[in-house]
């Protein structure tokens, strides 16, 4: 696609926020960006206006089949004042993954990303400047048809916002407790888990909301199938380090391939280490913690990064790890990934966008 994007600027700009208090997707900024979609005329009229509702008549899908997919990306400032981006080209392709699964037509991938950096671009005066804060990015595709009959949409909408952000954790690189959710299910094989669906995570929320009453911070999820299977935790990918591998979930057709991880492992193994992508079972976990073989564990993603893991609760089992502790090599992780994503550490692998 090659249409020109259409930019009409707010009249009315917004009060910035502190950035000291920012929290986590809170605030907005002054722009969005909208592209429409209806068969026969392909993705059509994209274009920039000032953040404003949404206007859905009542009968839209979306609002009642869940034809909704979305992505999660940062735009980071560095010292120097360069406006980055990481690996956007992969959140983009990632989009177009759950736009195929949820049947929903799919994205020029470079045009997505020149729509990214056009909208960051004109807002960028609202890329916090506070150590640990970004620009969070947020694409998503929504079904707009007002029908109510069981089909895919003819008609959507690819809409991106802008939020500035400060750590998703308010304790930041410090471990967090999780709860290992013995009753619900995040994903099977075969169904949507791969996808960044909106749907995946209204499914988690009652598990999330028990975890919480327990006082645990994030779920871990088991397969849908065995309940036994590590999959995932939280909105996260899992790693465990256990007599020096480290060990992760394979993308079996349930987990999201996540952005982080592909990043993380291909670190860990540049740096020499031993990285398993394989199945991984809690009973297999809770042995390698009683024969103190569990050395770490931590969590991935866009919005977190790195969250080191210190306790895990299963079936009343505390797994305590490394003391409650961030780890080596999630400490190294974490520094090296925030590194080049805010320029402070020369980006061998290519994987900043700068935003010129």
């Amino acid at each position: 696609m090659s249409a020109q994007i259409k930019i009409e600027t707010t009249k009315h700009p917004k009060l910035k926020p502190d950035q000291k208090n920012l929290g986590f997707g809170k605030y907005f900024t002054d722009h969005m960006f909208i592209m429409d979609y209806s068969e026969g005329k392909s993705w059509h009229e994209p274009r920039i206006i000032p953040y404003q509702p949404l206007v859905l008549d009542p009968a839209t899908s979306v609002l009642h089949y869940g034809q909704a997919i979305f992505e999660g990306m940062k735009a980071y400032l560095s010292t120097d004042g360069r406006m980055l981006l990481f690996r956007p080209r992969r959140n983009m392709e990632r989009i177009n993954r759950s736009d195929d699964r949820m049947c929903m037509p799919t994205i020029d991938v470079d045009f997505g990303v020149e729509a990214i950096k056009t909208l960051v671009k004109l807002d960028k005066d609202w890329i916090p400047t506070v150590v640990g804060t970004s620009l969070y990015i947020r694409p998503f595709v929504i079904s707009t048809d007002p029908f109510l009959g069981v089909r895919a949409s003819n008609t959507y909408k690819f809409i991106i916002i802008l939020s500035p952000v400060g750590a998703y954790y308010p304790q930041g690189i410090a471990p967090v407790n999780i709860y290992v959710e013995p009753e619900y299910v995040r994903a099977v094989r075969g169904g949507t888990g791969f996808a960044k669906a909106a749907g995946n995570y209204a499914g988690g929320m009652k598990a999330q909301t028990i975890a919480a009453k327990k006082g645990y911070v994030q779920v871990l999820w088991l397969d849908g199938i065995e309940r036994k299977y590590i999959e995932e935790v939280g909105a996260m990918n899992v790693f465990f380090k256990v007599k020096g591998e480290v060990i992760t979930p394979d993308l079996s057709g349930s987990i999201l391939p996540g952005v982080t991880r592909e990043s993380v492992i291909f670190l860990l193994k540049h740096w020499g280490m031993k990285v398993s992508e394989r199945k991984i079972s809690i009973h297999e976990l809770f042995e390698a913690y009683q024969k103190g073989e569990l050395e770490e564990a931590f969590g991935t993603g866009t919005a977190a990064v790195i969250s080191p893991i210190g306790e895990l609760n299963w079936n009343e089992h505390r797994i305590v790890i490394n003391n409650n502790k961030t780890g080596e090599v999630a400490h190294k992780l974490y520094d090296t990934l925030t590194g080049i994503q805010y320029g402070r550490f020369k980006d061998e692998f290519g994987w900043t966008v700068e935003i010129k």
